[in-house]
């Protein structure tokens, strides 16, 4: 019985370095909140910051990027952030928001946590001292992002 070939380490690295792509549940949800927050942005204009999912929080090579951010054109700052997840990564992206709103580097006021397994969203918010709040409601935005899902 032959084995395949392995894949050579040049595929290996490539793909690595592309990361891994996520499941279709986690990217229809960006893709939800991405389009409706732009209506608000881009048509009704009754949000001041855009939306852009993907998106590396700062200039080098190893910025952060979170699943959705929205971005202060004018002070070129992010203003909010949103990490999709399932159940056993609440903990790890909850911990990666507090770390981003508090380490003050992006201008960051509220980072969002939803786990899209239980349908359950988390606020931190700049000033919180580690105090996390189960709420879709963004005091920034002044819109309630789980009406969107």
């Amino acid at each position: 019985m032959g084995y395949p070939d392995p894949i050579p380490q040049k595929f290996l690295v490539m793909e690595d370095e592309m990361g891994v792509n996520a499941p279709i549940t986690h990217q229809r949800i960006i893709s939800r909140l991405h389009v409706e927050l732009g209506v608000l942005y881009y048509h009704r204009r009754s949000i001041p910051y855009e939306p852009l999912p993907e998106t590396m929080l700062g200039e080098g090579i190893s910025s952060p990027t979170p699943d959705l951010i929205l971005y202060d054109n004018e002070t070129e700052q992010t203003r909010v952030i949103i990490e999709i997840c399932h159940t056993r990564a609440v903990k790890s992206d909850l911990d990666k928001v507090i770390r981003l709103v508090d380490g003050g580097l992006y201008g960051i006021l509220e980072g969002f946590v939803y786990n899209y397994k239980t349908a359950e969203w988390y606020r931190y918010r700049l000033g919180n001292g580690g105090l996390v709040e189960t709420s879709a409601q963004s005091d920034t935005l002044n819109v309630d992002l789980s009406k969107f899902l």
